[in-house]
This record gives structure tokens, C-alpha cells and sequence, in this order.
């Protein structure tokens, strides 16, 4: 249970904002988030790795709203961004751009441009190409471009297939063996300036084993490249620590702090940590209304106001996301088997398949926890369904962070060509272009 929405005196809460009440102010369905989850989490990092020169800078594809990233800011994180579009939220929510890192497989020619003006604390390389196009932008910019290479380890996270990044058959960076030559290159390009080494090897990882052994890796790769007198002096060791679900508990930050000492703590270079998920994933809630209870011959359906385009992860992952009620259910109630699913014309519109839930009516608030990652970072418009709310609670208080869209927002980019402004659809012609 997400210790940081409790139930008090039977009612769910976000830092001791009834979400009932919320619901009466917003609608549903609507993300809420809490400030003291978020503190917590960096507090966890901060402390586990008190005393050792290191970096965090929060991983902004997790959540981009910027009240998270000015949360996180003002406790002393950076940002990890992958486009120019977190690059510029970023900073907007207050991030200075020395502690900003620019990652991404697929850097623009403009968003290189962005980085190097705006003066980003480092760009992780990802291929020779990508390299060779970044020496050139910097070249003619008349500027140096701070870098570090990712390479890719071939360890297996042992993780979700879709969201594993650090073996060979996966798009991400530099092949481990090919790494010692293009460092050689990349300290001969002009407008580049090799930092150091940077690794990430998957996201929701649960096992501190594939995080050892891609460490293990790096740190014989610095040692290789001082060997050869290319001097590393920064390590990004990316992000991907999981969170609790489903019964399955990752290791505490600190373990994870003790593998990070014990492979490259003695190297004497500065760390970069970019956690995502494991600062906000337990800090966000889907609050959702129950539209109808559906049975079927073999099911019983809660069907939400709540679908897949507010929250993909159910569809996209097959991930685990606890469903409770808002309004605590009588402690002595049996528990009955059913499919919570939202409104949208597809199979695939499901958020739990089989599961036990409390006696539950049409019109009941329910939660959907963990959701404070890749949910509205996600989300979508399909079924021209208007983008929900964000609301951010502190100390009883909550705000709305990010209004609901209109319906007339989602159409106020489209416009008709003229042949259809001349011609308007009548039932009863039709042609034939």
C-alpha cells in the first residue's frame, strides 16, 4: 500500500487532502500528486549517497509537469532531458542549465544548437554519426560541446522487453567493444570535449545484479581509457530503479548506493545518477468514477471514466497498478473477481484483468496508485478524449497544476483545406476526387 495516500478517517488522501473533495473540484478523472512523495524520494537518494561527489538529475521523460520538475529543483536535482522540449521545460520549472544532461538516441541538428546556446552540463553521445554531426554543429558554432559517450554493456536488466536499453540487439549507445576507438576519435574532433563515460541499462529494474555487472564493465573502461591517457573524470550511471508493485519489492536506494561505492566509488570521478520512475512513480494516483458495473456471462466489468489515453502503461507494459477505492470499504467485506477496464473501443482498454476487489457501485471514486510515472507523460488524446487534470497536494492544500483540456482544444490545431470550405458535406452528394 502507497503509504503516502492514506485512508483518514475513511477517506483516501493526498498529504492530507481528501481526494473526495478534489474529485467535487475538478472532476474525474483527474493525476494527483503528493509533495511529501516526492521529498521523501529524494531524501532517500540524498542521504543514501551522502558524502560521495554525485550528481542527481531527474529523469523528466518519467513526468514533465512542471511543478514536479520545480519540486525536485528546488531540493537540488537537475535534469536528465531526451528532446528540446524537456530541455525547455526544464529550465522554465528552474533547472540551471549546467545541470542539465541531454541524452537521446535521435539528437537533431536544432536540438544540438538549443544545447550547446543554452550550455547543458554535458550531451551523452549515442553513435559515431551522432558524434561526427555534433563536432560539426559545435565547429561552426564556434563553441566546445561537453560530452560523454553512452556505450552499451550488453548486460540484460531483466526487466520488461520494451523498456530494456543496455544490450546489444537494443538501439542504445556505443557497442561496449567498439568504445575504445571512438573515445580515441571523438579527443581528435574539434568542438568536442570528452567528459567521460555514461551507461543506462533499462527502466523498472528489481535486481541489483545487472547494475553490478554494467558497472563492473564501466570501471574497466575508465581504466582502459586512462591507460590510453583519454582522461575520464564523469560517470553517468543513468537511472532505472524500480518500484514496489504487485508483491515485488526493488532494493532500497541505499543497497543500491553500496553497489555503486563497491564498482566505481574509488575511480575519483564525479557520478551522475538520472532516477525517473523512482522518485515520482509513488507520488502520482489516477482518480477515476466508476461509470457502470457490466456482468457478463463469465466477467464482471467496473467500467471507469478513466482509459487507456490517461493511462498507457496497462495497454503498452501489462503493468500492475493497485486499484482501490477512495472511500474505504467495510473491513469485514468480501472480496469478489473483476475486470476494471475504461470506455474506449478497445480489448486492449483494461487496467486490471481478474482481480479482487471490494464491494464497488456505479459512481465510486476509485484510485489507480503508482501512477506518477509515465502516465500523463503518456498520455493521449485518442478517441478524441480531452487530456485530464494534474493537482499537486502539499500540507492539506492541493492546486490544480495543469487544467483539464477542452474538446475544443484537442480540434484547435486542425484546419480544413479549402476545397472542403467551399464544399461542405451534405448527406445527400458525394465525389469523387
Amino acid at each position: 500500500m502507497n503509504d503516502f495516500f492514506p485512508y483518514v478517517d475513511g477517506e483516501m488522501t493526498a498529504d492530507s487532502a481528501p481526494l473526495r473533495q478534489i474529485a467535487e473540484a475538478v472532476g474525474t478523472p483527474f493525476y494527483v500528486y503528493s509533495t511529501s512523495a516526492l521529498k521523501s524520494a529524494y531524501a532517500a537518494y540524498a542521504d543514501a549517497f551522502a558524502g560521495m561527489d554525485i550528481g542527481i538529475r531527474y529523469a523528466v521523460k518519467a513526468n514533465g509537469n512542471l511543478s514536479i520538475i520545480r519540486t525536485l529543483a528546488a531540493l537540488g536535482a537537475g535534469a536528465d532531458v531526451v528532446s528540446g522540449g524537456e530541455m525547455h521545460r526544464a529550465v522554465m520549472a528552474g533547472v540551471p542549465p549546467e545541470k542539465i544532461v541531454f541524452s537521446g538516441v535521435g539528437k537533431t541538428i536544432e536540438e544540438m544548437r538549443t544545447a550547446l546556446e543554452a550550455g547543458v552540463e554535458q550531451i551523452n553521445v549515442e553513435s559515431e554519426p551522432e558524434l561526427e554531426q555534433l563536432s560539426k554543429v559545435a565547429n561552426t558554432m564556434g563553441v566546445v560541446a561537453p560530452i560523454s559517450l553512452r556505450i552499451n554493456p550488453n548486460v540484460d536488466a531483466l526487466t520488461h522487453a520494451k523498456i530494456t536499453t543496455g544490450k546489444s540487439d537494443n538501439k542504445f549507445g556505443i557497442d561496449i567493444d567498439r568504445a575504445p576507438n571512438v573515445f580515441t576519435h571523438a579527443a581528435t574532433l574539434p568542438g568536442i570535449k570528452v567528459k567521460g563515460i555514461a551507461v543506462h541499462i533499462g527502466s523498472q529494474l528489481l535486481d541489483l545484479e545487472p547494475y553490478r555487472q554494467a558497472y563492473r564493465i564501466v570501471a574497466d573502461m575508465v581504466s582502459q581509457l586512462r591507460h590510453q591517457e583519454i582522461a575520464i573524470n564523469h560517470i553517468d550511471l543513468g537511472g532505472g530503479l524500480g518500484i514496489a508493485c504487485n508483491g515485488e519489492f526493488p532494493p532500497s536506494i541505499a543497497a543500491y548506493a553500496r553497489v555503486v561505492r563497491e564498482t566505481v566509488g574509488s575511480l575519483g570521478c564525479q557520478l551522475l545518477l538520472e532516477p525517473g520512475r523512482s522518485l515520482v512513480g509513488n507520488a502520482g494516483m489516477l482518480v477515476s468514477r466508476i461509470l457502470y458495473i457490466k456482468d457478463s456471462s463469465t466477467r464482471r466489468f467496473i467500467i471507469l471514466d478513466a482509459a487507456m489515453n490517461d493511462l498507457m502503461r496497462p495497454a503498452l507494459y501489462e503493468s500492475f497498478h493497485s486499484i482501490r477505492p477512495v472511500m474505504a470499504a467495510d473491513a469485514s467485506a468480501s472480496l469478489s473477481m473483476v475486470d476494471v477496464v475504461g470506455p474506449i473501443c478497445e480489448t486492449g482498454d483494461t487496467f486490471a484483468t481478474k482481480r479482487q476487489m471490494p464491494p464497488l457501485s456505479a459512481g465510486d471514486l476509485v484510485g489507480i496508485a503508482d501512477a506518477g510515472a509515465y502516465g500523463m507523460a503518456m498520455a493521449s488524446t485518442y478517441n478524441s478524449r480531452p487530456l485530464v487534470p494534474e493537482v499537486m497536494c502539499r500540507d492539506g492544500a492541493f492546486a490544480v497544476v495543469n487544467r483539464r483540456q477542452t474538446i475544443e482544444e484537442t480540434m484547435a490545431r486542425e484546419t480544413l483545406p479549402p476545397w472542403l470550405m467551399d464544399h461542405p458535406p451534405s448527406p445527400n452528394r458525394s465525389e469523387v476526387a
